[in-house]
């Protein structure tokens, strides 16, 4: 079985003689002993220093401690961006180079851009559709030879009609 505490109101054992939540009389709610007073002597709490003391903070405050270690990443990440263009900036003033315009200018190029013209195409066909071939005929080549035709295929003798033979 179970009775509620008068003073704190939470369930407790009815053979309970103290309270274990705030250390008084169930029944009477007379304070007997100082819950407190007890757990500080049995249980003595540690000294933290600075470091404790941020993480807890952290730890409490995590979303605005990740926003300011983001913003502070950005922050990092804007000084180098700034810092390597700075530094390019400078080599690329300081150094002799040549101007693009004069790498790319193509206008005193002879010929040799010029497109080539697409070679004459000539087509072998031997009458099946599936064996046309295509080829280029390039200077100097020697044709291909001319397929030769099948011999044509004997047709079988057949016999002379049955004459009418009366008897």
């Amino acid at each position: 079985m179970s009775i509620s505490c008068v003073t704190c109101h939470h369930d407790i054992d009815d053979a309970a003689k103290v309270c274990p939540y705030c250390g008084s009389e169930p029944r009477t709610g007379e304070k007997i002993i100082d819950a407190q007073a007890m757990i500080d002597k049995v249980f003595k709490p540690k000294r933290r220093g600075g470091a404790h003391s941020l993480l807890d903070f952290a730890r409490q405050r995590q979303g605005v401690a990740l926003a300011a270690a983001v913003f502070i990443g950005l922050l990092i990440l804007a000084g180098v961006y700034k810092f390597a263009v700075q530094r390019n900036d400078a080599n690329i003033a300081a150094g002799s180079g040549v101007p693009i315009t004069e790498v790319t200018d193509v206008s005193d190029q002879g010929d040799e851009n010029r497109a080539l013209p697409m070679p004459e195409l000539q087509f072998q066909y031997d009458g099946n559709p599936k064996a046309m071939r295509t080829y280029i005929v390039e200077a100097g080549a020697i044709p291909p030879p001319a397929p030769t035709p099948a011999p044509p295929t004997a047709q079988p003798a057949t016999p002379p009609p049955p004459a009418n033979t009366k008897h």
